[in-house]
């Protein structure tokens, strides 16, 4: 599964917000939900972001997308 997460995080990194989010949007397990999450901060939409991190069993983080970039990227090479 890892290999979809850095996918996904690949596209976003590329500015590919779709190609991202189709990656990881019919996918249940948290760190797909957290990817997920993030792509919706990207995005703007707080609430949906909420929605996954809540999924994910965390609560949205109020640290910058950059840092959340990294975070989600050390979580996935872990």
């Amino acid at each position: 599964m890892t290999n979809l997460h850095q996918q996904a995080l690949d596209k976003a990194s590329q500015g590919n917000w779709d190609g991202a989010h189709a990656i990881v949007e019919n996918e249940n397990d948290a760190l797909s939900c957290l990817i997920h999450g993030y792509l919706h901060r990207v995005e703007g939409d707080k609430f949906n972001a909420r929605y996954w991190y809540t999924r994910a069993g965390e609560t949205m983080p109020s640290n910058s997308l950059d840092d959340e970039f990294v975070r989600l990227s050390e979580m996935v090479n872990s």
